[in-house]
């Protein structure tokens, strides 16, 4: 195991507050009275849906099917009746089509083994067709389709594979959980990875504060394997993938670029370890680990959810205090304050926060930018935030992209969370950038 030595330029070091969840084991959440499932949960085309009103379905049953390349399968969660097919509400406050899922409550809930994918005798191709038919996207948060991240466009190979097992998030305990628990699923997951992108290496990157994670997978790693761990130093945003490339192997993804740009290929830890878990029965992914914690949750553990398991039944089953005031999906850098507590659990789902009133201020007086500059130190891309955020508010948004490389910002939030005059950065870019693909588009 090697500790790496050099990180990316910049970052923040905000309260990790993960002591009280990180010594949990995973615990199997109970299945809720009705499961909704929008078609709509991940990156790309919604899913197809194949099923009808009133039809019973088993669990594992594909309910939707892709609907084209940028899109993944839907999975039964439970084996239930099929309520209904609507609207149902997301956390963007869209209404998007959804299936109403009522479980039985006598079943088993034993899970349908389907196509095996066998790792000795599979293609590449075969791997990302599996990974695919598995619904399974990344778990980190993005909820990009996994397989289309694992195609190598032509005329670019894989030098490195990338195992994200970082969580720089604040209050999220997931990954590191599922890093002590589920270690054989990793490694064969890793198999899987590196088989389909032919990757020579595989390094599993790994903050300072999950040691025990890092000495756990080092103890067993295979042998024979060209894998690795390696241990990086604490800081927020290091999960970011272009920010673990620059620690992990010294390199900088390029302006609008992408990890294959300098021949890597990054994949979330959790990711990894539903791959490993899933292909080799040929199953589809029904729930995934959540994080659920917070001053505000009497309850916090890391719980293994049904996927579509509405928010509102997750809070009365753990417990929430009455002065709650906001509740992230997410954790509180990257993640986003619901207004609707009647929204799913989904795929991209990786935790739950719950604050009381006595944590939330009062959005703070917003005051001019004083060009202190503290924003340009902890930006990690060395964007200048401050100058972006003038831009935003005289609505030049081209020049903010064209000029000052607006769309390179992942909205890790650093910006905001050092600004003085508490200028809402992200919001700013978030909303610009949105401008310009609608403009883009039209």
């Amino acid at each position: 195991m090697r500790t790496a030595k050099q990180t990316f330029k910049h970052g923040i070091h905000p309260p990790e507050n993960k002591e009280e969840t990180n010594g949990l084991p995973i615990r199997q959440f109970s299945f809720a009275p009705l499961i909704i499932l929008p078609l709509a949960q991940h990156i790309g085309a919604p899913s197809k849906l194949v099923i009808r009103e009133g039809q019973e379905v088993v669990r594992g049953q594909i309910l939707a099917e892709s609907d084209g390349y940028l899109s993944v399968p839907l999975h039964a969660p439970v084996s239930g009746l099929v309520k209904r097919i609507s609207n149902v509400p997301t956390i963007s406050g869209k209404m998007t089509t959804g299936i109403y899922l009522e479980p039985f409550p006598s079943s088993t809930q034993e899970i349908l083994d389907g196509e095996p994918i066998n790792l000795d005798a599979a293609s590449p191709d075969d791997i990302l067709m599996g990974i695919q038919q598995a619904g399974i996207v990344g778990l980190g948060g993005a909820a990009f389709p996994t397989h289309a991240k694992l195609k190598i466009p032509d005329g670019k190979h894989c030098d490195t594979l990338i195992i994200n097992g970082i969580e720089c998030e604040p209050y999220l305990t997931t990954d590191h959980r599922v890093m002590l628990e589920q270690s054989d699923d990793i490694f064969l997951g890793i198999k899987y990875l590196m088989k389909a992108t032919a990757a020579k290496r595989t390094i599993i990157g790994i903050e300072a504060n999950k040691q025990d994670a890092a000495d756990l997978l080092q103890e067993r790693l295979p042998k024979n394997e060209a894998i690795s761990v390696e241990v990086v130093p604490v800081k927020y945003p290091q999960g970011a993938e272009k920010m673990l490339i620059t620690s992990l192997l010294g390199k900088e993804v390029p302006s609008r670029g992408l990890p294959i740009d300098v021949n890597a290929v990054v994949v979330n830890v959790a990711t990894t370890a539903e791959i490993g878990r899933l292909l080799p029965h040929g199953r589809g992914i029904q729930e995934r680990v959540i994080t659920i914690t917070g001053p505000g949750v009497k309850k916090k553990g890391n719980y293994l959810i049904p996927i579509g398991t509405p928010l509102r039944y997750v809070l009365e089953q753990v417990g929430v205090d009455e002065s709650v005031s906001e509740v992230y999906m997410g954790g509180p850098m990257m993640g986003v304050a619901v207004a609707n507590l009647d929204i799913s659990i989904v795929k991209g789902t990786s935790g739950v926060v719950v604050f009381n009133k006595e944590q939330i201020e009062q959005a703070p007086q917003v005051y001019p930018c004083i060009k202190c500059g503290a924003c340009v130190d902890a930006c990690p891309l060395s964007l200048n935030p401050s100058k972006l955020g003038i831009l935003a508010k005289f609505e030049s948004y081209e020049k903010m992209a064209e000029e000052y490389h607006l769309m390179d910002c992942f909205e890790c939030g650093s910006c905001s969370y050092v600004c003085p005059s508490h200028i809402p950065l992200v919001q700013y870019f978030r909303l610009s950038k949105s401008i310009i693909r609608k403009r883009k588009v039209a």
